[in-house]
């Protein structure tokens, strides 16, 4: 797993919002490498508001670490992932009206329709990550439908205004962190068996 890696979909924001070449998304994602990032992280929308299909196969070709598409649980991403290979898909509940991802998937009422995409992204040796909520609940949940590993949504941490509600909601963030970092251990160890 990265250390480190750069979601550079607003760069692409910038320039979806110039209707201009630059800057470039690509170019962003190799100044991120050379810099010392481990892995490159891009969010294709159904919408296309800022990255684009050609974003995606450039970076393919190019992303020398790590790339992780993050993507909605459709057919059409899922024939998109599977055409061009990334490293890791995370898979991210989308909604139009929203500028930006704003809160995790809920795995355990939509299991049923996760758990084929999982497996169909696996089978196409695509890791799988699904971003989450930081609970217990659904990190076990993601667990259960094979998810390779959780992205813990740290919004409730970043939005705190004062200290006890940062304490509590970097309290979950750990908690979930644990609980699935715990879960991966297990899993490796009944596979080395």
């Amino acid at each position: 797993m990265p250390r480190l890696g750069v979601n550079i979909d607003h760069v692409a924001s910038v320039r979806q919002a110039r209707r201009a070449p630059e800057p470039d998304p690509v170019h962003a994602a190799v100044l991120a490498e050379l810099g010392g990032a481990d892995g490159i992280t891009v969010h294709l929308r159904a919408d296309r508001r800022h990255v684009q299909d050609r974003d995606v196969e450039i970076l393919r070709q190019v992303v020398k670490t790590r790339l992780n598409l993050e993507m909605a649980a459709t057919q059409e991403m899922v024939r998109i992932a599977l055409t061009v290979k990334p490293d890791q898909a995370t898979l991210v509940p989308e909604r139009r009206e929203e500028v930006t991802t704003e809160g995790g998937l809920d795995v355990i009422l939509n299991s049923a329709q996760l758990r084929p995409v999982v497996r169909t992204l696996q089978e196409g040796g695509i890791q799988v990550s699904l971003f989450v909520d930081p609970d217990l609940e659904q990190v076990k949940e993601a667990h259960k439908i094979d998810a390779q590993a959780v992205e813990i949504n740290t919004a409730a941490y970043s939005d705190a205004r004062d200290e006890r509600s940062r304490e509590t909601a970097l309290r979950r963030v750990v908690d979930a962190a644990r609980l699935g970092s715990a879960i991966s251990r297990e899993r490796s160890s009944r596979a080395s068996e």
